[in-house]
């Protein structure tokens, strides 16, 4: 019941995906970065599949960066190692007892939170339950929320549908997720573009943060 290894897929372009049904405008000032469970025990999974997580690393990396530059909050979800099987609770039907202390549940190196990243601590699927992240999100001043990490069709999409369901504007990055097969990751999409929020891409984002910094910049 482990996590499987993940044979390598084409990543879906925007164009395969249902155009988004809100016109959401991607606002520095109000987003929040979320790097979603990019831990060693979920991304060894893709140890076969190279060409399909190096190029997501390198995406989540990037707008990390940007990020940092424009003032926003950059958020991790991690999941603890060696659960108590009352707090694994049902999730241990699924998949076993989950991670061990150590390696497991440390970021990838490329990614690992930095001073003043807020790290999470995260129990089920969505980043919001059993966790602060909402209230997290309020005290910065936040209700957008720009989605990234693994894996898509779990983790990313719920924890999109329940920002939208806590009226946080959730932004599902298409070439900064990842999953276990394509047609999981183009359902997953296609679910948030047309039910919870905006699917967009790693260039979106960074073309939504540039102009924002170079207005600011102009404004100075």
């Amino acid at each position: 019941m482990a996590i499987p290894k993940i044979s390598g897929y084409a990543m879906p372009v925007r164009d395969e995906i249902p155009d988004n049904v809100v016109d959401w405008e991607l606002d520095p000032g109000r987003a929040a970065l979320l790097v979603h469970d990019m831990q060693n025990y979920f991304i060894d999974a893709y140890v076969d599949a190279p060409e399909l997580i190096s190029p997501v690393v390198d995406n989540i990396a990037a707008l990390r960066e940007q990020a940092s530059e424009s003032g926003i909050p950059v958020v991790y979800t991690m999941q603890p190692g060696d659960q108590h099987p009352a707090r694994r609770g049902v999730l241990a039907d699924f998949w076993g007892p989950g991670l061990e202390s150590g390696r497991d549940t440390e970021v990838i190196d490329r990614l690992r939170p930095r001073r003043g990243d807020i790290q999470v601590t995260k129990w089920r699927y969505s980043a919001f339950q059993r966790t602060d992240l909402r209230e997290l999100l309020a005290h910065h001043g936040r209700d957008q929320l720009i989605v990234t990490g693994v894996y898509t069709h779990m983790g990313c999409l719920l924890s999109a549908a329940e920002a939208f369901m806590s009226d946080v504007r959730p932004f599902l990055v298409l070439d900064a997720t990842a999953d276990f097969s394509r047609d999981e990751h183009v359902m997953a999409a296609t679910y948030a573009a047309k039910r919870c929020g905006a699917v967009v891409t790693t260039d979106d984002v960074s073309a939504a943060l540039t102009r924002e910094f170079v207005a600011a910049g102009a404004a100075r």
